[in-house]
């Protein structure tokens, strides 16, 4: 179940997560496929990202993904506040390959 950006939706995808409008009603539910017409709302909407059905899309290994953040990071270490940053992003990636 892939979350991916609303720009990258196309006609014929498969929600596996509702769309909640800001008061919290669904919009589209689980299971809905998508028409081009929803995915223009979608994109009007302002919604930054959905979940679709379908096997995870991941370009680069949780691994590779960590060695680069580590990479990133290298000039700043010791720094309380670069520190809290690189764990946010940390707990952030890891949350994508689990």
């Amino acid at each position: 179940m892939p979350k991916i950006p609303v720009a990258k939706l196309e006609p014929g995808m498969i929600l596996a997560k509702p769309i909640l409008t800001p008061n919290g009603m669904v919009m589209l539910g689980e299971g809905t496929e998508l028409t081009e017409k929803w995915v223009e709302r979608i994109q009007d909407m302002e919604i930054p990202s959905v979940f679709i059905d379908g096997p995870p899309i991941q370009t680069i290994s949780r691994e590779d993904a960590l060695a680069n953040l580590d990479a990133r990071f290298v000039l700043v270490e010791g720094k309380p506040f670069m520190n809290s940053i690189k764990k946010i992003v940390k707990e952030h990636i890891e949350g994508l390959y689990n």
